[in-house]
């Protein structure tokens, strides 16, 4: 057998046409048998390849595993910001009322600072002596 391609060129003339044939020598069946084995490696190859890249994707650094807790924690970075900027509007509704409310400022006088108006009579209780003697 000849590894060698052997090309041979036919001028056939039909009907006042001239048509160039190519026929090519058989290059048998070690040949055959040959390409057949590296198109079967060649898949074998594909489906390894596909398998690591699968194994990468569910078992390595950046895996799945990773990609849930990232995306969990992303969510829960949401709802915390969420909660952030509630807090941050009630905040700036207590600020504008204390700029600007008289009877807010009145009512944070009393309760935090201990102020009363002229003629107001202060309560105090006192809560009763614990059984406990306070030690010297």
């Amino acid at each position: 057998m000849q590894s060698i391609e052997v090309v041979r060129r036919c001028r056939v003339y039909a009907d006042d046409e001239r048509v160039t044939m190519i026929i090519k020598r058989n290059r048998g069946r070690q040949w055959l048998d040959w390409q057949r084995r590296m198109v079967t490696v060649v898949h074998y190859i594909g489906v390894a390849a596909c398998l690591l890249l699968l194994a990468v994707l569910v078992f390595g650094d950046m895996g799945l595993p990773r990609y849930f807790s990232m995306r969990e924690h992303a969510q829960q970075l949401d709802m915390d910001l969420q909660e952030l900027q509630r807090t941050t509007r009630t905040l700036r509704g207590d600020i504008d009322r204390l700029e600007h409310d008289p009877a807010k400022i009145e009512q944070l006088a009393r309760e935090q600072l201990g102020y009363v108006r002229k003629g107001e009579t202060v309560y105090q209780l006192v809560p009763p002596p614990s059984q406990e003697r306070p030690r010297p």
